[in-house]
């Protein structure tokens, strides 16, 4: 084949590339291989690698694409990455994004030491976190080690038509948000175009809901039978992985428990950056404390003015806990259980879970519950709490 420059697409993206090597044994590391020895100039290769790939996914349209690619280019009939005649703009372009961001994938594998500054503590019950970094159209799965996020793998994804920052019922866009997978839907219960399988996820969310955000169906799914992948942007608000990404992921997702993190964009913290994890937690100690000390001021001091409780604001939460406290000649209340999420695009505001055991003189019970924590003039503030 010819040894000349093809591509100039593709070569400006593999400029400066590292040669990342993802699990050998995968389609996108069977496509990131194509598309390197295409920027080598190594056509034959390319060629070898995509077949072999085709042989496994027949209808994963981008290495159709490339295949068709490096066939013109014997004859020198292209110049560019999907430049066939007669093909279909809009197609072309989608799959134009899909090998670009593929490509930024492999070029800018983040240290895999490295914490998602989102995930500040696991449950020992959350076996395994996910967050979704809309940025590169990657979901990152996480496992829990002593309460902390370690990196376990991570798959290309689609999301919305038109981005991100859901707002409202159909608008075709991803949310942003701390999220949990609510249900389990096998294909045998859902059409074609989701795939293997579908996670519905908790959107709208408390946060939402406080922000008037409408919309439900936000899930995570898998392909119609005839399409491998899908554009970087081609759902209608959903997480999209292609059948065998999801089949890989589905054994992590624990339903009511695994929390699923979207963002704009993944953030990285250090090992030994702990200090404002740490001032929450004294914080949430000094909460149950005060409640259990049934020094009712000083409990109601931890609530913010903005603070709501499904249809209660502060003054009737305040009202509430005065009466009930005063009927109590005692209290105990324990916590379990603690999970910490900082929210995204919400500068210092945390989803806290845990398991609340609380006794007094007159009632016991035991519940899940959820608050989200704000720092409001360098002191931390419940802004929400309910049952999760």
């Amino acid at each position: 084949m010819r040894t000349r420059p093809l591509f100039p697409f593709l070569l400006g993206c593999l400029i400066g590339t590292a040669h990342a090597a993802p699990d050998p044994q995968t389609s996108e590391a069977q496509l990131t291989r194509s598309l390197q020895a295409i920027g080598d100039n190594r056509l034959d290769l390319a060629l070898n690698e995509v077949d072999s790939l085709l042989r496994t996914n027949p209808n994963f349209r981008l290495a159709q694409l490339v295949k068709g690619d490096l066939l013109m280019a014997r004859a020198g009939a292209i110049n560019n990455f999907g430049n066939a005649t007669n093909a279909p703009r809009d197609k072309i372009e989608d799959l134009r994004d899909e090998a670009r961001v593929r490509l930024q994938r492999m070029q800018s594998q983040p240290d895999q030491k490295l914490t998602p500054r989102f995930v500040w503590q696991l449950d020992a019950s959350q076996k395994y976190a996910l967050v979704v970094d809309t940025s590169r159209s990657t979901l990152y799965v996480y496992e829990n080690v002593d309460g902390q996020a370690r990196y376990l793998a991570d798959y290309y994804v689609t999301i919305g038509k038109l981005g991100t920052e859901k707002t409202s019922a159909g608008d075709q866009r991803t949310p942003i948000g701390v999220y949990f997978i609510k249900a389990e839907l096998p294909k045998r219960q859902l059409s074609d175009m989701y795939g293997s399988g579908a996670f519905p996820l908790s959107y709208p969310n408390e946060w939402d809901r406080k922000n008037n955000r409408t919309g439900q169906g936000i899930w995570l799914h898998g392909t119609p039978s005839n399409t491998y992948s899908r554009a970087p942007r081609a759902s209608n608000g959903c997480v999209v992985l292609s059948n065998d990404n999801l089949e890989n992921l589905a054994p992590y997702l624990q339903v009511g428990i695994t929390p699923v993190i979207i963002t704009n964009h993944m953030d990285w913290e250090s090992a030994h950056d702990d200090s404002e994890r740490v001032a929450l937690l004294a914080e949430i100690e000094q909460w149950r404390k005060d409640w259990s000390s049934l020094d009712t001021g000083a409990y109601l001091k931890h609530y913010s003015a903005n603070f709501s409780s499904d249809n209660q604001n502060y003054a009737s939460w305040a009202k509430q806990k005065q009466s009930v406290n005063a009927g109590k000649s005692w209290v105990k209340v324990g916590l379990s259980g603690l999970s910490l999420f900082t929210y995204p695009e919400q500068p210092d505001m945390v989803v806290v879970n845990f398991e609340q055991d609380y006794s007094s003189s007159n009632l016991s019970n035991r519940m899940k519950k959820r608050q989200y924590w704000i720092k409001q003039n360098n002191h931390w503030k419940i802004l929400y709490e309910g049952a999760a």
